[in-house]
């Protein structure tokens, strides 16, 4: 049986922000000897509404959506996707809400979690949107790995620096103008590795210890 931690990487993106970022966080997860899957989380917005924000419908088609039973599969996964209000988009929180059955079989205990973000403004909930979300993780009894400040981008001070000690994070801007920047992209690639490795110690020595 393969000791390579099983990593799920789970993301919604409107303009793209967030996939850039999960491309990096499955590079460095990858690099660290990770079997990584990538999904997306179920679209609830109207083609209508999605049209108006000028948002392109076949950003994530390519990847498979995300079901509760596919967590089941994972030793951890991570969630990227942008905030809302400082909390998890409507996307995000109506597929938490689907995972009632894991919480009453116990189905998620004892695995990782770990979250990246992007925000419209620069102070619009980078931190709130990890904050609000870890009750999910403590709920179902899943470890959240948080990458505190080991990359130097997030202790920059002589320009915007995005993320924090809870993961990864960029800028969009309200119209999805803002890219992410190398930084940016930089600790979440750090982030991937970091998860990846953090996760495939547990395996390996919970192996051991049942061998």
């Amino acid at each position: 049986m393969s000791s390579a931690p099983k990593i799920a990487i789970v993301i919604h993106s409107l303009w793209g922000h967030v996939k850039q970022l999960a491309d990096k966080v499955e590079a460095g997860a990858k690099a660290a000897g990770a079997d990584v899957t990538v999904y997306r989380f179920s679209e609830t917005l109207p083609d209508e509404v999605l049209t108006k924000m000028h948002a392109p419908k076949d950003l994530l088609s390519h990847l498979p959506e995300i079901t509760a039973a596919d967590l089941t599969k994972y030793d951890g996964f991570l969630f990227g996707f942008g905030t809302r209000y400082g909390r998890t988009p409507a996307q995000v929180s109506t597929f938490f809400d689907t995972t009632g059955g894991l919480w009453a079989s116990g189905g998620l205990v004892g695995k990782f979690g770990g979250i990246f973000t992007s925000t419209a403004s620069q102070h619009g909930g980078q931190e709130t949107t990890a904050l609000t979300t870890i009750p999910f993780f403590a709920h179902h009894g899943i470890t959240f790995v948080p990458i505190g400040y080991q990359f130097p981008q997030l202790l920059a001070t002589d320009k915007v620096a995005n993320g924090s000690a809870y993961g990864a994070a960029t800028l969009s801007g309200g119209d999805g103008s803002v890219q992410p920047t190398e930084g940016d992209l930089a600790v979440a690639e750090g982030q991937g590795k970091y998860f990846a490795t953090t996760v495939g110690h547990f395996v390996r020595g919970k192996a051991a210890a049942s061998a």
